[in-house]
């Protein structure tokens, strides 16, 4: 995103289905991102637990509520910017 938006390489949007949930994809991801040596540079929005934005520089990283998602619908204003595919493994039995 250097071209369209200079302030950081990537943006990944992840939608969460309640409070509870949101929180808990910001947790794993902080986790994940500790553990390999990376700190979050900026946190918001955890109190609430409707749209956490964590800023690890290169990677800025929007959890939302689903309802949050749709309101704000960042991809729109966005849509100028390339789609960087992510491909996950599947776990076994879900």
């Amino acid at each position: 995103m250097t071209g369209p938006l200079p302030l950081t390489d990537a943006f990944l949007l992840i939608t969460g289905r309640n409070e509870r949930n949101v929180l808990a994809i910001v947790d794993e991801i902080e986790d994940k991102l500790a553990e390999a040596g990376t700190k979050a540079l900026r946190r918001e929005g955890r109190s609430e637990g409707r749209w956490v934005l964590l800023d690890f520089g290169d990677i800025v990283v929007h959890v939302f509520h689903e309802d949050d998602r749709m309101y704000y619908s960042l991809e729109r204003l966005w849509r100028d910017c390339p789609v960087i595919p992510i491909t996950l493994p599947v776990r076994q039995g879900e």
